[in-house]
């Protein structure tokens, strides 16, 4: 039987890890939730998914301090991170500017336009 990539949802909003989890499912892949920063990253060390999807703003813990965090750790540096979030371009450029850190693999803004975010996921991991 075929391994199904996995990916982790790092999201706050209900309706979108519904939206995200049914999309991605539906097109083939499992899915694992964490609802902020923290248990994400915690997640993210146990599971080993295939790829992450983050949130910026959460309450908890923010997608940035979660994306630090994975690429400080050896065993969580090479997921690749798709970043979706309903904060500005600009902030997109913030985060290519930031030397401590390598840019995501990629970055949606909300609403997401599905067929290019599964264009990037099969792209990314099959």
């Amino acid at each position: 039987m075929e391994h199904k990539k996995k990916i982790l949802i790092v999201e706050d909003e209900p309706d979108m890890v519904e939206w995200l989890t049914a999309f991605f499912e539906d097109n083939g892949y499992t899915t694992t939730v964490a609802y902020d920063g923290f248990d994400g990253f915690e997640k993210a060390r146990a599971e080993h998914p295939d790829l992450i999807t983050l949130d910026i703003t959460m309450d908890k813990e923010s997608g940035i301090k979660m994306y630090r965090n994975l690429h400080e750790t050896e065993e969580t540096r090479d997921i690749p991170v798709v970043m979706i979030t309903g904060v500005s371009p600009e902030f997109k450029r913030f985060i290519e500017r930031r030397k401590q850190v390598d840019p995501p693999a990629a970055y949606f803004e909300k609403p997401v336009e599905k067929e290019g975010l599964l264009n990037k996921v099969r792209e990314l991991i099959g």
